[in-house]
This record gives C-alpha cells, sequence and structure tokens, in this order.
C-alpha cells in the first residue's frame, strides 16, 4: 500500500514495558515504573541524539513511557492511567500536527490484573485515536508474545535476536531506522505471522548456545533477500497463561509470496529443532550448587536461584533458598568462607534494622510478606555489615554478616544482576567464594566473572519445571506439555 507523505516524517514515541508472571503474587503499581515524557523520552534513546542521522530523518515527538522490571500482573488502575496518558498525548499530538508513525516501545509479555492481551489492548487504543493509516512500529523483547490483535494492527513489530538481550539498543534503532525508511518511501509493509506451538523458558533457549544461537543468526540473511524487510522470532513468555503465549515467526517487506515463503521455512527451522533447546548453564539444585561452590578452587562460583528470578517475573520476597542457606553451617560458622546472597526486600525489616547501628548484631524477620505461597518469612540473625540509603530501585539496603553469608535486604523490589550491584554496596564480587543470586541465565557482568555456576530449579513464581505450575489457559497441544502425532501446519497468515 502507497501512502504520501511531502514533509519531514513526524513520529510519537511511546509505550509501556513490564514482563508479567502469572504466578507471581506481586503486583506492579505506580512505584515500580520509571517513567518518561516529552524530550527526556526522546532522549532516552542514543540513536536520537542531536545530530544523528535518525535524529534529523524525523521529527520525534515523546509522548508518554513507563518501564518497570519484570514482575507480576500490573494493577489495573495502574495501567489505565497509563494508557490514558499515551492516548490523550497521541490523540493531542495528531490533532496538532498529523503524525505518519507511532513508534512503540513495548515489552510484549505484559500481564494486567482481569485483562488478557495487554499489549493487544494498548495498541487497539492507540490505533481508536491515530486511525488506520498511521504507521505503527514496535520494538519487543524475543520473549514477549504476539495475538492476533497485536499482528492485525501492528506494521512493524520486531524483536531482539540475543538472549541476553545485549542487542536491545540495537534492535530498538533497527525499528527506528526502518520505520522512518517505510514512512519516507510512503509504503506500508506487508507482514506474514506464523504461530508455532512451543512454550520454552528463557534459560532453554538462550542465544549463547545451540539451537537458538543458529536460528537467530539466520535472520540477518533472511532480512538481507529482495523483498524482505525484517524477521523476528519470539520464543514467547513462559510464566504467563493466555492464549497468546507461544512461539511466534513474523517477516515484514514488501512482497507477499516471499515474506509469506520466509516465514514458513523459520517457522519449520524452529519446530525441527524444538526437542535440542536445553538449560545454558548446568541444571541442578540448590544443594548441589553450594557442594560444587564450597569445592571451587577458582571462584567466584555462581548460584541461580532461577524460581524467583526478577528478570523474568519473579515476585523477588521468596525465601525459600534462603531459608536453606542459613539452615547450612558449612555457610553460617564462624571459618564459613564469604557467600553473598541476594536478596530479598521486605520495608518493615529494613524499618526495623535502619534503628541499629552498623556492628550490631540483629534479629529481623524477613521475606515472603509478598510470596509466601513457597516458604514463610525467614528469621536472620548476625551482625548488620552495611546499611546504605539512596538506592533508585532498590531504596535503602542492609547487608546481616551470618558466618560466611553476606545477606541482602531491601526496601523494595531490585535484581542483583550486575558486579555494580554488588560493588554499591561494598561488595566486591571477585573476592566471594560463591554469589546466590536471583537469576536464571548470567547477565553478562556476572557471566564474565563466573568461574563455575550452577543454575539451581529452585520453585517459585517463574519455575523452570513449567509443568509444575499448572498452565490452564495456553493453546493445546503445546510443546513440550503434548505429544505430536504429526507436524503442525505452520502456514503464515498475511497482512498486507
Amino acid at each position: 500500500m502507497t501512502l504520501s507523505t511531502p514533509r519531514t516524517p513526524r513520529i510519537a514515541i511511546a509505550g509501556m514495558a513490564i514482563e508479567s508472571s502469572a504466578y507471581a503474587a506481586h503486583r506492579a503499581g505506580h512505584r515500580d515504573f520509571h517513567r518518561l515524557t516529552g524530550d527526556a523520552l526522546v532522549a532516552r534513546y542514543p540513536f536520537l541524539a542531536p545530530g544523528s542521522p535518525l535524529r534529523d530523518a524525523a521529527d520525534w515527538r515523546g509522548v508518554f513511557y513507563a518501564r518497570s522490571i519484570p514482575g507480576g500482573a500490573v494493577e489495573t488502575q495502574v495501567y489505565e492511567d497509563y494508557r490514558e496518558r499515551i492516548v490523550a498525548g497521541l490523540a493531542a499530538l495528531h490533532a496538532q500536527v498529523r503524525l505518519d508513525a507511532v513508534y512503540l516501545d513495548v515489552h510484549g509479555a505484559m500481564s494486567v490484573v482481569g485483562m488478557g492481551d495487554a499489549e493487544g489492548d494498548l495498541v487497539t487504543a492507540v490505533r481508536a485515536v491515530i486511525g488506520p493509516d498511521v504507521l505503527v512500529g514496535a520494538t519487543m523483547d524475543l520473549h514477549g508474545n504476539i495475538s492476533p490483535r497485536f499482528f492485525e494492527l501492528v506494521d512493524l513489530p520486531t524483536c531482539y535476536r540475543l538472549a541476553p538481550h545485549e542487542d536491545a539498543w540495537e534492535t530498538r534503532e533497527r525499528a527506528a531506522r526502518n520505520l522512518v525508511a517505510q514512512v519516507r518511501e510512503g509504503v506500508r509493509p506487508v507482514r506474514a505471522w506464523v504461530k508455532v506451538p512451543i512454550l520454552l523458558p528463557g534459560e532453554k533457549t538462550s542465544t549463547r548456545v545451540e539451537p537458538a544461537r543458529s536460528l537467530y543468526a539466520s535472520l540477518a540473511d533472511v532480512e538481507r533477500r529482495d523483498g524482505v524487510l525484517d524477521a523476528s522470532i519470539w520464543i514467547g513468555y513462559a510464566w504467563a497463561d493466555e492464549p497468546r503465549c507461544h512461539a511466534s515467526v513474523v517477516v515484514t517487506g514488501s512482497d507477499a509470496d516471499v515474506v509469506a515463503a520466509e516465514a514458513e521455512g523459520i517457522a519449520r527451522h524452529l519446530w525441527s529443532v524444538r526437542a535440542d533447546f536445553a538449560f545454558v548453564g548446568p541444571p541442578g539444585t540448590l544443594a548441589d550448587g553450594v557442594a560444587k561452590a564450597l569445592a571451587a578452587t577458582e571462584t567466584p562460583y555462581l548460584i541461580s536461584d532461577s524460581g524467583d528470578n526478577p528478570g523474568a517475573g519473579g515476585s523477588g520476597d521468596v525465601t525459600w533458598t534462603l531459608t536453606r542457606l542459613l539452615a547450612m553451617p558449612e555457610l553460617t560458622g564462624a571459618d564459613a568462607p564469604l557467600v553473598y546472597v541476594a536478596s530479598i526486600f521486605d520495608a518493615g525489616a529494613v524499618e526495623e534494622l535502619a534503628a541499629h547501628a552498623v556492628g550490631d548484631e540483629v534479629s529481623v524477620e524477613a521475606g515472603a510478606r509478598v510470596d509466601s505461597r513457597v516458604s514463610g518469612p525467614v528469621r536472620i540473625t548476625g551482625t548488620l555489615a552495611s546499611l546504605t540509603e539512596g538506592d533508585p530501585h532498590a531504596g535503602r539496603i542492609a547487608v546481616i554478616a551470618v558466618g560466611g553469608l553476606r545477606v541482602i535486604v531491601t526496601e523494595f523490589r531490585k535484581a542483583f544482576h550486575a558486579v555494580e550491584d554488588f560493588r554499591a554496596l561494598g561488595l566486591e564480587p571477585t573476592t566471594a567464594q560463591a554469589i546466590v543470586t536471583k537469576i536464571g541465565y548470567l547477565e553478562p557482568t556476572l557471566y564474565d566473572i563466573a568461574r563455575g555456576w550452577t543454575l539451581a530449579l529452585t520453585p517459585g513464581p517463574v519455575d523452570q519445571d513449567l509443568e509444575r505450575l499448572g498452565h490452564s489457559r495456553i493453546a493445546r497441544p503445546m510443546f513440550p506439555f503434548d505429544t505430536f502425532d504429526a507436524d503442525p501446519a505452520l502456514l503464515a497468515t498475511v497482512k498486507a
């Protein structure tokens, strides 16, 4: 479809991003989100810095953007508030300057209390005020989901090609560049979507290892073919429970036959290697990880408390792992090696600890205030090693020494996924025998320092054992929940 844009394209930026586990007791409220509007939102994107080619290629207008670390479902009133800010901002801007495109920055796995397909709802609301002719591009996480409504209403969806997501900004730039190009050329791309009945956790689909590494690497070759603009694979989000939770392939371009054929080919490739996906790190029990950590001669040894990973939607205050660590005399004795344990959040416990001075003996009950389904609050008795303030996410942070353990208790939710998270507390990661943190696959800086690693298969809201969670709303049959007597059709739906 040919459009007409005889002037500098006017592109609005908006979005709302969070990854929401259906199994987390946490509910995302206003405090969980960092918000940007206007010029501050445009400045968020390094490729839109003043004088950059993309900045000069269009008139970029920041509307409203809210982003949270992963967690539970968003409170209904919070979502409705942010949706209204986006919609009202777009409506006013469109009436003022006539927009050519909307750059939508979302995750793809947001859940809202009482709602299914949150991103579909958001883009429906956006379309209602900008109309059918304005192009919409969406930049997404590969752990997001594509629903029929989302596919129908978004012209240029694309997602990351690396997990961990070291290409996040590269993907956002690619999305912006493609959106500008299509507006300037006055065309609406053709897109093809194939739903693939696979639902796997991110720890089994990391691009650090095969088959995901080669699968995602092949997309660059696909998009260089005549008639193709972009190609993406969404592996989907395993810890939500909605019909849209499954893998998806979307290819966009100018030739309907080509994009359909390429999408179907990628989908068949994905399906053919489904049984080859395995954990990116050595899996094991928590006890396995501790034993290997204590025996390690090269350190630090990393242990992932994967069942309550805030980076995937965990509540962040599940105490199952900490309870067991505190019961191990080899970790709590006077001669025990140094082990960092991150973290649980409990505002009441931190308030109680703040009444003490560093060096005081303390005993506080903490954790499981939000998510007590796996284990209850745990008593931590030791020495207050430090108390810091001002963390933009965690607020006040206390570190309690219990033998060799350094237990981190935060006022609010925080993911300790980088070496700097520990160094900010005076805890040098490279001097520890082991680091136990609520994470799945290791993010880059922790991965770089790890001299050994156990992906501990702990229980929690993002349990790696999906069948233990009890999905009831996903489409069936679905791999690996079901067996297939024959391969699915894997035919593309094409939208021109």
